[in-house]
């Protein structure tokens, strides 16, 4: 269950006075973070509220995690959260939400492809009303024709064949309640897909359309297999349409075998023609063994799933917090799923493994 409790709520409550969280996941983004936090700061500044910066360290190679470190022993807004290796974006984002205190929470990249500036009309959608609030792609700057193709193209069929309503285009640039959060932290499975998560908790949405911007700086971390990898857990997190494809395949495979079987059958009775030889034959097995090695794959990737699901490995597990001490320190991070475990055997109850240290500067 990793940083998150098993009774629905974050790891960290709404903290008093705190009115809004970024969670920002940072993979190898050294060259992008001395431009995130001025052009945060000139969007967040003039809103007079008390806010946090929770930048989640996925196991960063190139310095992003020392210049972090470093920021957040003078910045006051700044909550690190550096992760014991690299987890992924999806790990990423849980554990930022298991951290953030604030009433609302938004979560953005810090390639700032996506604007900061759009930030209070997201805060005014939320004051609305609004527990989760969509930013939807009007245009894709800087991304090759190909790969906006192949985006508009998933979405589409993600949503026709999803057990849930996933809005088209959007990232994980939104905004979330703290309603919307607790909820989130009561879905405990490790094969996280968090766009397809974020719709299904079903919580009022409010959908605002951006011109996506290029990245200001750097290269994106993300290549073709690493998308397409994202995309098959998105279609096998959230359908079983594959299944029943392969499914399909199989009867309308079978039927056209007997079909076949049978004319050949009456061409050789009635017509008095030879049976073919080879060929044939071996052309039929060759089709026949690539649909079955196809369904006993993807038969797989579902049974893959469960497997890890059983497992119950955590998302992710913490190296340290880091922010600067304003007098109020942070709990130590604690196994929850090995004290849920206790309590399912009726064992007395004893201290839970911390797995973290928690540092204050």
């Amino acid at each position: 269950m990793s940083a998150m409790e098993e009774n629905g709520t974050s790891l960290f409550q709404a903290e008093k006075g705190l009115v809004l969280s970024i969670v920002i996941p940072v993979y190898n983004e050294r060259q992008m973070l001395p431009l995130l936090f001025p052009r945060l700061a000139s969007v967040l500044d003039p809103l007079e509220i008390n806010y946090e910066l929770v930048m989640v360290d996925d196991g960063s190679r190139d310095g992003s995690g020392h210049f972090l470190a470093e920021r957040a022993a003078w910045d006051e807004h700044l909550k690190l959260v550096r992760l014991s290796r690299n987890f992924g974006k999806e790990a990423a984002l849980s554990a930022g939400l298991a951290y953030a205190g604030g009433q609302a929470i938004i979560i953005m990249d810090a390639d700032l492809q996506d604007p900061p500036e759009l930030i209070p009309d997201m805060l005014q959608a939320w004051r609305e009303g609004a527990d989760v609030v969509s930013m939807k792609r009007r245009s894709r700057a800087g991304e090759t024709w190909f790969k906006q193709f192949s985006a508009h193209a998933f979405y589409r069929l993600l949503n026709r064949i999803s057990e849930v309503e996933i809005p088209e285009d959007t990232g994980d640039f939104r905004l979330l309640s703290r309603k919307a959060v607790n909820a989130m932290s009561q879905l405990s499975e490790r094969n996280r897909y968090m766009k397809g998560l974020f719709a299904w908790i079903g919580l009022p949405t409010k959908v605002i359309e951006y011109d996506r911007l290029p990245r200001a700086a750097g290269t994106s971390k993300w290549d073709y297999p690493g998308l397409m990898g994202l995309a098959f857990e998105g279609i096998t997190s959230f359908s079983v349409a594959p299944l029943r494809l392969t499914m399909a395949a199989g009867i309308l495979t079978a039927l056209a075998g007997i079909l076949f079987a049978l004319w050949i059958v009456a061409k050789t009775l009635v017509l008095g023609e030879p049976v073919q030889g080879y060929p044939s034959l071996i052309s039929m097995i060759t089709f026949l063994g690539g649909v079955q090695l196809i369904s006993i794959g993807l038969l797989g990737e579902y049974v893959g799933k469960t497997y890890f699901e059983a497992k119950q490995r955590p998302v992710y597990l913490i190296r340290d917090v880091l922010r600067k001490n304003k007098g109020q320190a942070l709990e130590p991070f604690v196994d929850t799923t090995r004290e849920m475990n206790r309590s399912a055997v009726n064992q007395p109850q004893q201290p839970v493994r911390e797995l973290m240290v928690v540092k204050g500067n």
